[in-house]
């Protein structure tokens, strides 16, 4: 049962119309369902790939991902932490959108993490700062 995208130019509108059959598709002359109009012109639809847990991490584990990064560069981090965010589905919280914002502009992690000391604390002093014995 295909569904077909045409952009309507009676009413200038794209719609999309439903079909029973594929041999009803090519034979059926198609009308706008808003204007009941028969200039239409098929479109190619838009195209949503779902995938799974496992197919992006197996996106992230290219090298190509990675890319610039083995060169310190700001930007690059910017773009991997981007890419992270958009792979993972989980949308950068204020604090952190506003560090890559930053990353992109070619600040320095270090001068990024100066001004923005609570991104580096973590709680009961697990992590962050410098504060472990060196053996």
């Amino acid at each position: 049962m295909p569904i077909y995208e045409y952009y309507c130019a009676d009413c200038r509108k794209r719609v999309s119309i439903f079909f029973r059959t594929f041999s009803e598709a090519s034979d059926a002359t198609a009308r706008c369902p808003r204007c009941e109009g028969s200039h239409l012109r098929r479109l190619v639809s838009r195209v949503a790939v779902l995938k799974s847990e496992e197919s992006r991490l197996d996106a992230m584990a290219d090298p190509s991902f990675m890319a610039g990064l083995e060169h310190e560069d700001p930007r690059a981090l910017a773009g991997f932490m981007r890419k992270m965010s958009d792979e993972m589905g989980e949308p950068l919280d204020a604090e952190m959108s506003e560090m890559v914002d930053r990353l992109e502009r070619g600040e320095s992690p270090e001068e990024i993490e100066k001004s923005m000391p609570e991104l580096s604390a973590a709680p009961d002093g697990v992590g962050g700062g410098d504060d472990f014995e060196t053996m």
